[in-house]
């Protein structure tokens, strides 16, 4: 059984490419795929909002994931996060 997150985040206006520029050229998305249990980290932009990016992740277990959340890179995320991003939605699903 795997654990899948599927997370929205709605940028500020403009912000959406800014955003997942600066976490790729913060080698974040590389840091989070290589990390124990992650099966899937994708993003992906919706082509009706320009400011929606939805986030696909799949961990081998429900601990991985919360792991996951610790991780000295997440910190950097969340500081990316607070200057593009106004919401986010979390859908979780165990499969």
């Amino acid at each position: 059984m795997t654990f899948k997150l599927f997370v929205t985040y709605i940028a500020k206006p403009d912000c959406r490419e800014q955003f997942v520029r600066e976490v790729i050229q913060n080698g974040i998305l590389q840091e989070i795929r290589a990390e124990k249990g992650c099966l899937q980290y994708e993003y992906f932009f919706s082509v009706d909002d320009v400011n929606k990016i939805l986030i696909s992740e799949e961990w081998e277990t429900v601990a991985d994931q919360k792991l996951h959340c610790t991780q000295p890179h997440m910190d950097k995320l969340r500081e990316i996060k607070s200057k593009y991003i106004a919401d986010t939605k979390i859908l979780e699903i165990e499969a």
